[in-house]
């Protein structure tokens, strides 16, 4: 008979053996048995035998496994050894569901189509103060007032994209907050499809982020040889609208190549990652909420609509520092 590795777990004295905690930590990294084997470059029928005890794993492989699970070899081999990672949250008993080939298929889909529509609502909402800006220069208050009502007209059709866009997601939102695992196929079929987007991807996210550092020229231009404040008001619109063209087609390629790497679990939507932005929610949106009530009471208060409306890109870069100190002071604290 093959023999069987024991392990006296925690303190409750529940014993495991070395299949079942391969079983345990697979289904808490939401892989199946065919995205294991894939890591480990070994066959999924291989992985079958660990996880029913009619085999075990080399040394080699276990090491390996020690890395992908982020456990020591202590933990996976020895006897009266508690597990090193006490974050746990979902055990042996717990149930991740399982995403069919049908579900994959519709969520890819939904967020092709959502692609363009999310791409379009932010460029509108880049372009929404040109213009505002073009119109500031004559002092013509009826002009300004039209150029309001323009910004917050093209702002509030951006807004109703962005509700009718996530009510539409709002179903499959769960593979970006959730640990999951695919039925068999589904990681295959993705990762098809993953790759062969890979080189479209690359292009794209390369010509969006030479557009946008290319639109600050025609400003730097402007600058260098003293133009007028309407020439310079012209050249800010065309930053932005190279911005917006640079930004569109960033969202466009990063929502689609987003949906691969969300079924995939990968990048941004590992366990660790979803577990972390779990964490920060209420950040987030008490930060945005009191950058909405700057920005509305500034705005009311001086009137000056067409300057406070920088409050928007300031926000988004101190949230990105705020943020990153925020996550690093969670991992110190782990």
């Amino acid at each position: 008979m093959q023999s069987q590795i024991l392990v006296n777990f925690g303190q409750g004295g529940r014993t495991m053996i070395l299949a079942d905690k391969i079983i345990e930590e697979r289904k808490k990294n939401g892989w199946t048995q065919e995205d294991l084997a894939q890591k480990l470059g070994v066959s999924r029928q291989s992985v079958s035998k660990w996880e029913s005890a009619g085999a075990i794993p080399d040394l080699k492989k276990i090491i390996q496994l020690a890395d992908l699970f982020e456990v020591s070899t202590d933990y996976l081999l020895k006897d009266e050894i508690e597990k090193e990672n006490t974050d746990i949250s979902c055990d042996t008993d717990c149930v991740l569901h399982r995403v069919t080939m049908e579900e994959a298929n519709a969520y890819m889909n939904e967020k092709k189509k959502a692609a363009p529509m999310l791409a379009n609502a932010t460029t509108l909402c880049i372009l929404s103060p040109i213009s505002l800006f073009l119109v500031s220069t004559f002092n013509d208050g009826l002009a300004i007032a039209v150029a309001c009502i323009i910004l917050l007209g093209m702002v509030a059709l951006a807004v109703f994209i962005f509700v009718k866009t996530g009510i539409k997601l709002s179903p499959l939102q769960y593979l970006e907050q959730e640990p999951f695992e695919t039925e068999y196929g589904v990681t295959g079929l993705v990762k098809e499809k993953n790759q062969c987007y890979q080189e479209h991807y690359s292009f794209s996210l390369a010509c969006g982020v030479v557009l946008c550092i290319l639109s600050v020229i025609p400003l730097i231009i402007a600058g260098c040889m003293e133009a007028s404040d309407y020439v310079c008001t012209l050249c800010l619109a065309v930053l932005l609208i190279l911005v917006s063209v640079g930004v569109n087609i960033l969202i466009r390629v990063s929502t689609i190549k987003s949906s691969y790497d969300t079924l995939l679990q990968e990048g941004d939507y590992t366990k660790k990652e979803k577990l972390a932005k779990k964490k920060t929610e209420t950040f987030t949106g008490v930060y945005w909420c009191l950058v909405t009530a700057i920005y509305l009471g500034w705005s009311l208060w001086t009137k000056q609509w067409d300057v406070t409306y920088m409050i928007w890109p300031v926000a988004a870069v101190l949230y990105a520092a705020m943020y990153g100190i925020v996550r690093m002071i969670m991992k110190l604290e782990k």
